[in-house]
């Protein structure tokens, strides 16, 4: 089970980790310090691997700090689902191997909620219900099943979509 942590519209990168913290993020360990410091103190003490963030349209805008995403990473967020992400925001947590679902569940689940996360059927299972997940592109679920892409690209020697060969 995963229990789901609900953030309202336009949470930007400095509130997923603010920028004020990047001196003290000597290590992958210190970065998962971090995530939601200010917005939810108690977010990275309680935090689990397999938790899912559930938030409002344009989730990950204002910069393009990569160490954002990986603050997510690093303390196991299994998926991000809202309606709509910033598109660099979008870009690194991909790269990362992050699953984003562009899904409006914010009016459905309930901040705390234990869920099950189907991520290969693209569902949510909850008490009440079964909400669905769009199915993303073929490259994404690529990306998805060898963990990232620097890990796809270190297998197949080119990017999803990339003809073998071809720079």
């Amino acid at each position: 089970m995963a229990r789901v942590w609900m953030f309202g519209d336009d949470i930007d990168t400095d509130q997923i980790v603010p920028g004020r913290y990047a001196p003290y993020m000597t290590s992958e360990a210190e970065l998962g310090k971090y995530p939601f410091i200010e917005a939810r103190p108690e977010f990275a003490r309680e935090v689990r691997p397999g938790d899912i963030v559930v938030a409002g349209k344009n989730f990950g805008c204002g910069s393009s700090r990569e160490y954002a995403p990986k603050a997510l990473k690093v303390v196991g967020v299994a998926a991000i689902i809202a309606p709509s992400f910033a598109r660099i925001f979008f870009r690194n947590a991909l790269n990362l191997g992050i699953p984003l679902f562009a899904a409006d569940l914010t009016g459905v689940l309930r901040d705390g909620e234990e869920v099950t996360l189907r991520r290969d059927a693209y569902e949510i299972i909850t008490a009440h219900g079964s909400y669905p997940l769009p199915e993303p592109p073929e490259f994404v679920r690529e990306i998805w099943r060898e963990g990232n892409l620097i890990a796809y690209y270190r297998k197949y020697r080119r990017f999803p979509g990339q003809a073998e060969g071809a720079l």
